[in-house]
């Protein structure tokens, strides 16, 4: 669980499934040698990998290579179920920042061998959130920027009018698969400019409209568990 401010209050995180879009912007799709995606491409993060601000994120022995991702994230405020398009902002409680952390190393062998990047996507701390939820209805989404530094150099700059399956689109497709619960997050996708992170790094993630958040890096090997 992640407490976020909220309005006047706070709200606590409690996704029951992180739903993360794979290949939303076309530029990173073609930095990652692949192809435009003819329907939405998504896979699952589990909610264990949910950190907050002032949390670090930690780098696993078992990946030589650990890269950022920023992302919208959008938090949904009511059970969705085969939701149409035209309904599906009602649906949404608010957004917030999210950073899809991913074990490169370990996604390139998965894909290789056709294999799931469960591996890649859901260690512990590979989903950073802040620095607090906007307000669905006081926060138009559709052209935002976005963007991501690491050490004050920046890294990831786009604006998600990129976005190649806008919010309602991604909400009445994934919840004809599986029904989406209150809490439960869709991350939607990253611009270009994805890279590594090492030991020491500082990253600064923001989204205009929503705020700045930063997040310490630290390799598994120099903490006590």
């Amino acid at each position: 669980m992640v407490r976020l401010p909220f309005r006047d209050t706070h709200y606590d995180v409690r996704p029951s499934k992180i739903v993360a879009l794979a290949k939303n912007y076309v530029e990173h799709a073609r930095e990652m040698e692949s192809d435009v995606p003819e329907r939405p491409v998504f896979f699952l993060k589990p909610h264990s990998a949910l950190i907050g601000p002032g949390e670090p994120i930690i780098l696993p022995r078992m990946s030589k290579r650990v890269d950022h991702e920023v992302e919208l994230a959008v938090i949904i405020g009511r059970r969705a179920k085969r939701v149409p398009e035209e309904k599906a902002m009602d649906y949404v409680l608010g957004y917030t920042i999210l950073l899809d952390i991913t074990a490169r190393d370990l996604q390139a062998e998965a894909r290789k061998k056709g294999l799931p990047w469960t591996v890649a996507k859901g260690f512990d701390t590979f989903a950073p959130v802040g620095p607090r939820i906007v307000d669905r209805r006081e926060l138009d989404i559709s052209n935002l920027e976005i963007g991501l530094k690491v050490n004050d150099q920046i890294r990831q700059l786009g604006r998600t009018s990129e976005m190649i399956f806008k919010v309602p689109e991604l909400i009445e497709y994934i919840s004809l698969i599986m029904t989406l619960e209150p809490g439960d997050i869709i991350s939607t996708g990253t611009p270009a400019g994805v890279g590594p992170l090492r030991h020491g790094d500082k990253v600064e993630a923001w989204i205009e409209g929503i705020g700045r958040v930063e997040f310490d890096v630290l390799a598994e090997g120099s903490i006590l568990c």
